[in-house]
């Protein structure tokens, strides 16, 4: 079995990652990985993390297990319920370190990019909590179908910036953030969301999120009588959720499947690339050109993939299906009808996956990273559902 990698002196997972960077913040990169290196072997700051961890964003969360579902889908299904969060979504546990990071590296002020605006609502809340500046990037179109977290932002004192350019979703914010990042890097730190980015982002966010997997593996083992799951299954996007539930089970036997949007299947349709300072597996067309993602759900709508994703990918640890947009608003109302829960659409492409798959799972037990709830889409799903 695979152990999770740290990455060597270049950055790299296996062919992946790296530092594709301008000059300019190269020196930025550096210190960055210094300081996280120095904080991560630092008692006192995992001391901490650890202490907000749990007073403020509520861990460990919890598991449960959907015995109405289950039975419907001849499974025994569990959720990591990451969506019991403080923000409601798995964001807060990266966003927590990396402005606990920020402040020992004495910086003041914050950029971050946001797709469906959790990972903006969670740096926002961060920001305010330790007295950070915080300006949030989010593609024009994000802030259209995800008003409610925009409010959020905006309530917590950040300041949000419409992305304008290219297809004004995920990708734009990012490049949006990057660039005030080079402008400012004397005074700010990049908060970015999920485990992609120039080296030493992909790791870094990965150890912040390695507590999903943690709690998950020895929750499992105790309700399980000491046995792990068959089945380990997230949404992906960037990666960042489940890269985080990954690191618990990589060394078991149980199958780790991460699950695109049909629109966005970096690692199903694209090819090896670089984007946004790392190389990974990215959709782009015959002259190198990055093609626009689609996905229902905003955090989802990202061209490429972290780095680790691919890797895993190519040695053939975990696999990566993708499900339509149909399939996800089945597994959206799915979920609520029948457990009373309802999911962010991000982790409804895990549901749709798992019931699509699940004839041919009869009988195991399947785990999901239930990576965050499902209120900031119930407009967008009103407007959806009132049109069908």
């Amino acid at each position: 079995m695979s152990v999770m990698q740290t990455p060597g002196a270049d950055g790299r997972f296996g062919q992946f990652g790296g530092q594709f960077v301008p000059e300019t913040l190269v020196p930025a990169c550096q210190e960055l990985e210094r300081a996280f290196t120095e904080a991560w072997n630092d008692a006192l700051f995992r001391e901490e993390l650890n202490h907000l961890l749990k007073t403020y964003a509520g861990r460990p969360s919890i598991l449960t297990e959907c015995h109405n579902l289950g039975r419907e889908l001849g499974i025994r299904l569990f959720l990591k319920r990451e969506d019991l969060n403080h923000t409601g979504s798995h964001k807060i546990n990266n966003v927590l370190g990396q402005a606990l990071l920020a402040k020992r590296m004495g910086k003041k002020r914050i950029v971050a990019e946001t797709g469906a605006g959790q990972h903006g609502v969670a740096a926002a809340t961060a920001a305010a909590l330790l007295g950070l500046e915080c300006k949030v990037f989010m593609g024009a179109v994000d802030i259209e179908r995800q008003e409610l977290n925009v409010f959020r932002m905006r309530l917590l004192g950040a300041e949000v910036v419409p992305a304008q350019s290219g297809s004004r979703t995920l990708k734009d914010a990012v490049n949006e953030a990057m660039r005030d990042w080079v402008a400012t890097v004397e005074s700010t730190h990049y908060c970015l969301g999920s485990v992609m980015g120039p080296h030493p982002y992909p790791y870094m966010v990965r150890q912040f999120h390695r507590v999903i997997g943690d709690e998950a593996r020895e929750q499992c083992r105790e309700v399980l009588g000491g046995d792990d799951p068959d089945v380990v299954v997230a949404c992906v996007g960037g990666g960042s959720n489940a890269i985080g539930i990954f690191s618990g089970f990589i060394d078991t036997h149980a199958r780790l499947i991460g699950v695109e949007p049909a629109g966005g299947a970096a690692v199903g349709r694209g090819v090896p690339g670089v984007v946004h300072g790392m190389k990974s597996y990215l959709m782009q067309d015959e002259e190198g050109q990055v093609q626009e993602a689609h996905s229902i759900s905003a955090g989802l709508d990202y061209p490429g993939v972290g780095p680790e994703h691919s890797y895993l990918s190519e040695i053939g640890r975990a696999e990566y299906p993708s499900v339509t947009d149909t399939e996800v608003i089945d597994g959206f109302t799915l979920l609520a009808r029948t457990e009373g829960i309802i999911p962010a659409l991000e982790c409804a492409h895990a549901l749709a996956w798992i019931k699509r798959a699940a004839p041919e799972m009869q009988g195991q037990v399947v785990l999901m990273n239930l990576s965050g709830r499902g209120d900031k889409d119930v407009a967008q799903m009103m407007d959806i559902l009132g049109k069908k």
